[in-house]
């Protein structure tokens, strides 16, 4: 276990949505490492309760596993890991529980082909303005997005050595995912603007892939002169 989280996340429980994802799973581990209680959402509660204990017993911390609408009602925050494909459906049946609610969007909507990873036009502008249309009644941020899933998820990875840009259109929302980006060693949570600014960053995970395969690396961001 790491020192205590800031005391803005203190007696916050953190919901993943897609939490036995990589990205997902990822998250989760390093939050409960930090000393958040964390609820592991998916499609199949089995395996989100399998994932939940396996993570509890790695970083001696709070974690438990259901499907992904027990855990959207449970946290108090709730992070969306879930594929791009089933964005839309997941959020449209999860509007009620997730009112009032600070939803961090961290999904990126990507393509692939013989030429690599590629951003897709979306409708709304970005996945993260998407969520916000979808659920009206909660604060969307956009955070986590150019992050090493395979960073987050070992044990062995002491500090994961990135920024996280965060897009808030409520300024303490984006303070409060701040805080939790700045719960992981080595993280540290970067305003980025506007939730409009979301497309950038989602599409810039693109840019990432192609460099980690060609330098075999798993390559996270740096602002400079803050």
């Amino acid at each position: 276990m790491t020192d205590l989280p800031p005391e803005s996340l203190v007696g916050k429980t953190i919901a993943v949505l897609g939490g036995t994802g990589p990205q997902g799973r990822g998250l989760a581990r390093r939050f409960a490492a930090a000393g958040l209680a964390v609820v592991i959402g998916s499609r199949d509660p089995q395996r989100a309760a399998g994932t939940a204990t396996e993570l509890a017993m790695a970083t001696g911390g709070s974690v438990s596993g259901t499907d992904n609408a027990a855990a959207a009602a449970a946290g108090d925050i709730v992070v969306v890991a879930v594929p791009w494909e089933g964005h839309a459906d997941l959020l449209q049946g999860l509007a009620t529980s997730l009112a009032g609610k600070v939803v961090v969007d961290c999904v990126n909507p990507l393509g692939f082909d013989k030429q690599g990873a590629y951003a897709l036009a979306i409708e709304e502008g970005s996945a993260a303005q998407q969520a916000q249309a979808l659920l009206p009644e909660s604060v969307v941020v956009g955070a986590f997005h150019n992050v090493s899933a395979v960073k987050l998820d070992d044990p062995e990875t002491a500090s994961v050595d990135t920024d996280v840009l965060v897009v808030a259109d409520v300024r303490e929302a984006g303070d409060l995912v701040r805080d939790l980006a700045g719960c992981i060693p080595g993280v540290r949570g970067v305003y980025g603007g506007r939730l409009r600014n979301a497309h950038q960053i989602e599409a810039l995970t693109a840019n990432l892939i192609s460099v980690n395969r060609r330098y075999k690396a798993h390559a996270g961001i740096r602002i400079t002169d803050i």
